[in-house]
């Protein structure tokens, strides 16, 4: 056989990879460049997974709220009807394959039986007191094939601990780093191995070793110990591209997003989408069905995470009895069914390594979307890209990108061809391509699909006299997502804005805020979370005087 054909064949239809190489080129393709970034094989199987049910479920779904204001009695908490196995049975019909559990949101309530806090399921009526939903949860997961991811809060307003854990004396530091270590210990330790743990907002109290111990092959979500990112906000999407990799130094904040791609970066770091059902609220109250999204919201979302090769974390939110509503889980199915119809039988597929690789069906047939992944392992080495259809002899452009990764799902014009040609055209090493296939949706992409990431609208939230900066924003943070500060200089140009501080509740956050490349006058706000008094301050040079504009992105 030529070395430089590859062949095989499904269900009738051949498909020919023409790779272009020697053994010399082998031989490069068995290692990467050391300047290319590489996944582990911790994150290369969280990556195959691709969705995941996020599930929120707390004191907030008694008050309608998002935040828990402590406003509930224990003994109002009481969950009749919970049952994790319809829970596990929703995940599968949407088609995740794993579960990501919020065993502590930010009012400090723990959902698993725990001496650190009286705020927690134990002192309820449910089951007694005797109940225990992390270890109902991890008997349906293993039941139902699903993987069990926990979320565990570092903020606990019953405690006093502000984003991120912070405690406003190193007294109460000290003891709030103790309970809530504890509380890590308990939950990753009694209920098998997790597959993700989420710290949302990253986390003050030191626990690498707690981690380093019990969940050393778990995906880590922000913090020092992080190993996959936010992908910096909540309305499901993606930018394109959204780079696997970044810097050594983004990395290391534990707080970067999908802004911080760099396709040469030092740390392999794939991005997480989380979105609701109910967007934007994550719990289930009495006043959000109308939010349930339609399934043209999804599959907008889809393409634009999964499609984008971000993983994406759905949330999808128990009521008051414990049980997911009918409402939810019906659309769930919805979602699953249309993704299993579009997506599970490609009409062709092929992989191989190589400039180009062509899928050659036997006989002409109509395709609409064209499905794309790297061979990861290898790192993510394509940079530009173009395909192609071929029909009637000739080839016709269908369309183009630049970043394959885990996977690019491409919407093409509808067409009959007999063969299909992607073209690299450039990059970092020789493209090693794991699937090249080929489907017949018989529908019209997402109208969306192929939206860019783009500032929503700006507003004005103060100016700046003589070069100093302190402003009030806590009344433009009301989402947690990602914000741009833009410096507007009323005469001259803004060249710094250098000794910032970014304050929530009074305490520094310094990870919270970052600088944009070559942007001397922006700034970008990682802001995980929403209730705190947040202000900023610092001094502008090149400019006394400006405005100041807050962007969310």
């Amino acid at each position: 056989m030529d070395r430089r054909r590859f062949l095989t064949s499904l269900a009738g239809v051949t498909a020919s990879a023409h790779l272009m190489g020697s053994s010399a080129v082998a031989g490069a393709l068995a290692t990467a460049p050391v300047n290319l970034a590489l996944p582990t094989a911790e994150q290369l199987a969280w990556q195959d997974m691709e969705i995941g049910m996020f599930m929120h479920f707390g004191p907030n779904t008694w008050q309608d709220v998002e935040s828990d204001d402590l406003s509930t009695p224990l003994s109002g908490i009481n969950p009749k009807r919970l049952n994790t196995d319809q829970w596990a049975q929703c995940a599968v019909a949407l088609g995740a394959k794993y579960i990501v559990f919020v065993a502590k949101h930010q009012g400090g309530f723990c959902m698993w039986q725990t001496q650190t806090t009286p705020y927690s399921i134990g002192n309820t009526p449910w089951r007694g007191g005797h109940g225990d939903v992390m270890a109902d949860l991890a008997k349906s997961c293993d039941r139902y094939g699903l993987r069990l991811g926990v979320y565990m809060c570092p903020r606990d307003d019953h405690f006093g601990a502000t984003t991120g854990g912070r405690c406003k004396t190193p007294e109460h530091q000290k003891q709030y780093d103790a309970m809530y270590r504890q509380q890590l210990i308990e939950v990753l330790s009694r209920y098998g191995e997790m597959v993700e743990v989420w710290f949302d907002g990253s986390s003050a109290t030191p626990v690498a070793d707690i981690l380093q111990r019990y969940a050393s092959r778990s995906m880590i979500f922000q913090g020092p110990s992080a190993t996959i990112r936010w992908v910096g906000n909540e309305q499901g999407f993606a930018p394109y591209p959204a780079w696997n990799s970044l810097s050594t130094h983004d990395a290391a904040t534990g707080v970067a997003t999908a802004l911080y791609g760099d396709p040469n970066g030092q740390v392999w770091l794939p991005n997480e989408v989380d979105v609701s059902i109910r967007r934007p609220d994550f719990f289930w109250s009495t006043k959000n069905d109308r939010n349930v999204l339609t399934k043209e919201q999804f599959l907008e979302v889809y393409y634009r995470s999964v499609g984008r090769g971000a993983q994406l974390l759905f949330n999808i939110p128990p009521n008051r009895d414990g049980l997911i509503s009918d409402l939810d889980f019906s659309h769930a199915k919805l979602y699953g069914d249309e993704i299993r119809r579009r997506f599970d039988k490609p009409i062709a597929e092929t992989s191989g390594s190589g400039t180009t690789l062509t899928a050659t069906l036997a006989r002409p047939a109509r395709i609409d979307t064209v499905v794309l992944q790297e061979d990861c392992s290898k790192g993510e080495r394509v940079r530009l890209y173009r395909l192609e259809g071929r029909r009637n002899g000739q080839w016709i452009a269908l369309g183009e990108g630049s970043a394959i990764g885990h996977k690019r799902i491409q919407p093409v014009p509808s067409t009959d061809v007999d063969a299909v040609r992607l073209t690299a055209i450039e990059s970092a090493a020789l493209p090693a391509i794991r699937r090249l296939a080929l489907f017949n949706t018989g529908e019209a992409p997402p109208a969306h699909w192929d939206a860019v990431a783009s500032l929503w609208a700006a507003n004005g939230v103060g100016d700046w006299r003589n070069g100093v900066v302190h402003i009030d924003l806590t009344e433009k943070i009301d989402a947690a997502t990602q914000y741009q500060l833009r410096f507007i200089a009323q005469n001259g140009r803004v060249t710094a804005v250098h000794d910032v501080v970014l304050s929530l509740d009074g305490i520094g956050h310094p990870e919270l805020i970052h600088s944009i490349g070559n942007a001397p006058d922006r700034l970008i706000l990682n802001m995980t979370s929403v209730g705190p008094h947040v202000t900023f301050e610092g001094h502008i040079a090149g400019a006394d005087a400006g405005t100041i504009l807050l962007q969310k992105m």
